[in-house]
């Protein structure tokens, strides 16, 4: 309200204001409507996946067993974007200021509704690494701190950490915590990881899913071991609990809000089926306390700047979500993505997405050419699945798939592994084809 009555006050000086002379909002809005392609998408049932398959243009040249790394838009996604995009493109300055000052909020409201919690927790990013860039760059650390971190970390948290480190003085230490992906267990991780918090321990991150071995963490068992060391400790020696969580994100069923961490960083390309370009951060409102905005917002530092309101009364979520114009048209689609996800029902999600990960598994572990990596227990795994095949490299293993119509990955890390990654788009059909196919390389 403030920014609205500001805004208002010297709209035409700073060019701001609706004049005589441009098409007022509602105009826009119905031009727009009226321009944009007729959408036939009215909704979808829960768990219809024939329905859910039908709403992306991806090829059916190809098995797709590799969607989570950058998602096809579907219809309402890509709908939205395209209603957005031709709204900016006809009227880009009336658009954007008859939306810019509520947008961002109803966004948060919608990834809440998906997610849990409050809205005014949470920040707009563009990816995973924006996010997880943002949240380590603001951490209050002191030189004689210590963050503590795990060696399954993909390398954006590895290098955010250690930026944050050059220029407080904190030590960044890393702690394994399985040998062995195939047989981890709860109480490996958590003993492992336990032994490695010392006095000086004040951040611990990790990967909810890790790419590298498809290992699921036990987060709500880790976040149990950190609070009743956080019990002993004086409130300015608390540990901060984050957590990358883009590969459970949009399979898990889960409240982020009492999942137990203080900080979730996704980003919402991915699983979700959100807009490329997108991407969210989760805090709880001791973390936001602990941490200070990297990037100036367009909406809560404005404000400050301008006087018309107190730090402490904007929503740390709008501090931490970085300003400057992006590309609206996708950040603004995002709350379909959230939608659709909740029309085919989270439980029925998360149990497909088990289902055929379970399904892949079994099969390539009846394989003699085949080790598995990724553990059989949907406790400890989600929706990546790594394994070897016999004399064969993992790169060259993805090239004679797709020559044979499969599209699928290896892990980007110093060890590499083949990947399938079994989604909504797919189905049990096509994890047997792929099986076979698997079964057929020959060294």
């Amino acid at each position: 309200m403030l920014r609205r009555t500001f805004l208002n006050r010297i709209g035409l000086s700073l060019g701001l204001g609706f004049g005589s002379g441009l098409i007022a909002p509602a105009a826009v809005l119905a031009k727009t409507a009226a321009g944009a392609k007729n959408s036939a998408y009215t909704g979808i049932e829960p768990a219809d996946w024939r329905t859910l398959r039908s709403l992306f243009p991806l090829t059916d040249k190809y098995i797709q067993l590799s969607t989570f790394l950058l998602a096809s838009h579907p219809k309402p996604v890509s709908d939205a974007i395209n209603k957005h995009r031709i709204a900016f493109d006809e009227n880009p300055s009336d658009y954007w200021h008859h939306h810019f000052l509520t947008i961002d909020k109803q966004i948060c409201e919608s990834a809440a509704r998906y997610m849990g919690g409050e809205a005014k927790n949470i920040a707009l990013t563009d990816s995973t690494t924006m996010g997880l860039g943002l949240v380590y760059s603001g951490l209050k650390l002191n030189p004689d701190d210590e963050i503590l971190q795990t060696t399954h970390d993909h390398y954006s948290t590895d290098m955010s950490l250690a930026h944050r480190a050059n220029r407080t003085g904190a030590r960044v230490k890393q702690v394994s915590l399985y040998d062995d992906p195939a047989k981890v267990n709860v109480d490996e991780v958590l003993s492992r990881l336990k032994s490695k918090i010392t006095e000086k321990t004040k951040v611990i991150a990790v990967t909810w899913v890790h790419s590298s071995t498809g290992v699921k963490l036990p987060i709500r068992a880790i976040a149990k071991t950190i609070r009743q060391i956080n019990a002993s400790r004086r409130s300015d020696k608390q540990i901060l609990f984050c957590v990358d969580g883009v590969h459970g994100f949009g399979i898990e069923n889960e409240d982020i809000s009492t999942i137990g961490c203080d900080f979730f960083i996704a980003g919402t390309h991915k699983w979700i089926f959100g807009p490329r370009g997108t991407g969210i951060i989760w805090g709880s409102d001791r973390a936001w306390e602990m941490s200070e905005p990297v990037i100036p917002s367009f909406s809560a530092s404005y404000d400050v700047w301008l006087g018309f309101a107190k730090p402490e009364d904007v929503p740390a979520g709008e501090h931490m979500s970085p300003g400057g114009f992006h590309s609206f048209e996708h950040r603004w689609a995002l709350p379909e993505a959230f939608k659709l996800h909740l029309q085919l029902g989270k439980a029925n999600v998360q149990k497909r997405i088990h289902q055929l990960n379970t399904q892949t598994k079994q099969g390539l572990a009846k394989m003699n050419n085949v080790t598995l990596y990724t553990p059989m227990s949907s406790e400890l795994s989600s929706g990546l699945v790594c394994f070897d095949v016999e004399g064969i490299k993992p790169e060259e293993v993805v090239k004679r798939m797709h020559d044979k119509g499969i599209i699928m990955s290896n892990t980007p890390y110093r060890k590499t592994y083949a990947r399938f990654a079994p989604s909504l788009l797919n189905n049990e059909q096509e994890i047997e084809t792929a099986l076979a196919a698997i079964q057929s390389l020959k060294a």
